[in-house]
């Protein structure tokens, strides 16, 4: 697992939204594309932050939200971040020690990426190395 890295297994492309996209549009694009995050960019492409269905449970837990909410309001900001050379080892460790499921994924400041516990788990139960192609889709 060492020698495997994050550019090999990460979900790639990532859907991402602006801070102003409402909360309502942002969940039917993770329903509509079956995953568990969007990456929040700025016009430029860069990372503002991510939002995760575990950002929708709390919202909905901290009272029944506008659903034309922006993301901007709900969003985590303090991402942590990898790149694509990084070993999915050492990714995996820092999933599991903050409990992280998404972990996007950066080259020279653009997003490319997105690495997340179903990318690991497909990774381990084929028990084979990835190919270039190879990403799932959460």
């Amino acid at each position: 697992m060492d020698d495997v890295f994050v550019g090999s297994l990460m979900s790639s492309p990532v859907h991402t939204v602006g801070t102003d996209t409402s909360l309502r549009n942002a969940g039917r694009l993770m329903l509509e594309h079956g995953i568990g995050s969007v990456i929040i960019v700025d016009d430029d492409g860069q990372l503002e932050g991510i939002l995760t269905a575990t950002d929708f449970i709390r919202v909905i837990a901290d009272g029944d939200p506008d659903p034309d909410a922006t993301v901007g309001a709900s969003m985590s900001t303090d991402v942590t971040t990898t790149t694509a050379n990084e070993s999915i080892r050492s990714v995996a460790d820092l999933m599991l020690e903050y409990g992280f499921h998404h972990v996007p994924v950066l080259d020279n400041g653009d997003v490319i990426g997105v690495i997340t516990t179903t990318d690991l788990a497909a990774y381990i139960s084929r028990g084979e190395e990835p190919g270039p192609n190879d990403a799932t889709n959460e």
